[in-house]
């Protein structure tokens, strides 16, 4: 087992980049948050599947978080991560500080319309401009010839494929499917903050929507079966459910009434339970 290389600067990562660019080897990157679990070691194998050098960034974006947002109780654990990151085999911990990704006077947002405005866009208005700025830092920073990112953020994997594509940003953006617990829970850093009676409550979140996708597939009515999702939420201890919602899958403008036909539909919820917000998603049929 080989520890990452961890470089904490731009120079330093690109020095890297260089020569294994000269050495003719392609290089993936994979822009976390940190609190790494199993569901970023799946992208980070997935990222060693499509190239000969893997970069793993953590870096909790204090751009993509309101005032009255978590920012300051994200999990973090730099030391844990470099060890899982080391059982995979992943070859460089790019780990900065905000100050080395946000010199002072920065003043340039990143600005991905459409995609971006419903759903999360709609109940986090700050959050998509923090992540298209700092993933295209990210991308240009690291001269990566990949990029991987989780489907379970599958509004953000939009954003991010629009805003490389109309920036010409080169580099191939690849989607992972959602990494599940057994119970078909997705995994996310934001489980920790469940109790174990909320842990139990939770697997009521993809067994909703699977439901919900189910009988839009079939050929039911749109609205009734995001009501339906609802419904079973809230039966389930859920409160606060900010959107289920069925949405074109490459550009998430709305479907309905129903049926779907031919369309290529995604199933997109963001729920409360207790005081963590879950999110998740499925394709429909």
């Amino acid at each position: 087992m080989t520890s990452p290389i961890i470089v904490r600067t731009v120079a330093e990562m690109r020095e890297h980049v260089r020569a294994w660019k000269a050495a003719g080897q392609r290089v993936a990157v994979v822009p976390t948050m940190g609190a790494l679990h199993e569901g970023h070691l799946s992208l980070v194998r997935l990222a060693q599947q499509h190239a000969q050098r893997v970069i793993t960034t953590v870096f909790v974006n204090p751009k993509q978080f309101a005032p009255h947002e978590d920012f300051d109780a994200y999990p973090r654990g730099e030391a844990a991560d470099a060890e899982k990151l080391a059982l995979v085999g992943c070859d460089l911990l790019f780990a900065p500080n905000a100050t080395e990704m946000y010199a002072p006077g920065f003043s340039t947002l990143v600005s991905v319309s459409g995609v971006s405005e419903p759903l999360e866009g709609a109940a986090r208005p700050q959050f998509f401009g923090g992540v298209a700025t700092v993933v295209a830092k990210l991308f240009i920073q690291s001269q990566a010839d990949v990029a991987v990112f989780g489907e379970k953020d599958y509004q953000q994997l939009q954003v991010v494929r629009r805003m490389a594509r109309d920036l010409d940003i080169p580099v191939e953006i690849i989607g992972a499917p959602t990494a599940r617990a057994e119970d078909g829970l997705a995994l996310s850093s934001r489980n920790a903050y469940l109790s174990a009676e909320e842990r139990a409550a939770a697997v009521a979140l993809p067994t909703a929507m699977k439901a919900a996708a189910a009988a839009v597939a079939q050929g039911g009515a749109i609205e009734d079966a995001e009501r339906s999702a609802v419904a079973a939420l809230q039966a389930a201890g859920f409160g606060q459910v900010d959107y289920v919602e069925v949405r074109e899958a490459s550009d998430l403008t709305r479907l309905g009434p129903g049926p779907i036909g031919e369309a290529s539909g995604r199933i997109l919820v963001a729920a409360w339970l207790g005081k963590t917000r879950l999110i998740d998603n499925m394709a429909v049929g």
